[in-house]
């Protein structure tokens, strides 16, 4: 597999290597020794699955204690991937990141704890999975604002469909401190995962 670095501390582009026939394709989409060796060690504790129609946004979520480093992939379809650092502390506070993941090409982005996650559905149909580092925790979990206006996320959605919780999401400005993430989790990196699980 290969493996980029990409904007944020911690933060992880991954490609798994495909072996393709006239038959289909085989790839390894999990493999505990080499990611962990990639990821800086931990481990999942669940996994999520969701489906969305075209023009669904789901998030931004994060969790806050028991925050979740997330492996997701997009199974089926295609999105727009968001990630935003809430870290107060941290130099990329506030600062967002997009990344268009499409079920054929399997990429598969790591997310540390400490960062809201959300995505836009831009096909009829998309299946999405998430590996979590701990598990969900309603009373832990935020909801930030996906169109929050002193983030400027550029969407590539005019009219999304979204859930009641996300509609009524909090605008960055507006968290107590004591609701968001602190920076450094660890010592920065994918060690943040080794946080998150342990």
């Amino acid at each position: 597999m290969n493996v980029t670095r990409l904007k944020f501390d911690g933060v992880r582009l991954i490609e798994p290597k495909i072996y393709r026939d006239d038959r289909g394709s085989f790839q390894e989409s999990w493999h505990a020794e080499r990611y962990e060796m990639e990821l800086g060690g931990g481990r999942f504790v669940q996994d999520n699955l969701s489906r969305s129609k075209r023009g669904v946004v789901r998030g931004l979520h994060f969790q806050n204690p028991r925050g979740q480093a997330k492996l997701v992939t997009v199974l089926a379809g295609a999105v727009y991937d968001v990630i935003v650092d809430v870290r107060v502390g941290s130099p990329t506070f506030g600062q967002w990141e997009g990344f268009h993941l499409v079920a054929e090409e399997s990429k598969q982005l790591f997310i540390p704890s400490g960062f809201a996650h959300g995505f836009a559905a831009l096909t009829d149909e998309v299946v999405f999975s998430y590996k979590c580092s701990d598990y969900y925790a309603p009373k832990c979990e935020a909801t930030l604002l996906w169109n929050d206006p002193d983030l400027g996320i550029d969407w590539p959605i005019e009219a999304p469909i979204l859930s009641e919780k996300d509609e009524q999401g909090m605008r960055l400005a507006d968290f107590p401190k004591h609701m968001l993430p602190r920076y450094p989790i660890l010592r920065g990196g994918a060690q943040a995962f080794v946080v998150a699980v342990l």
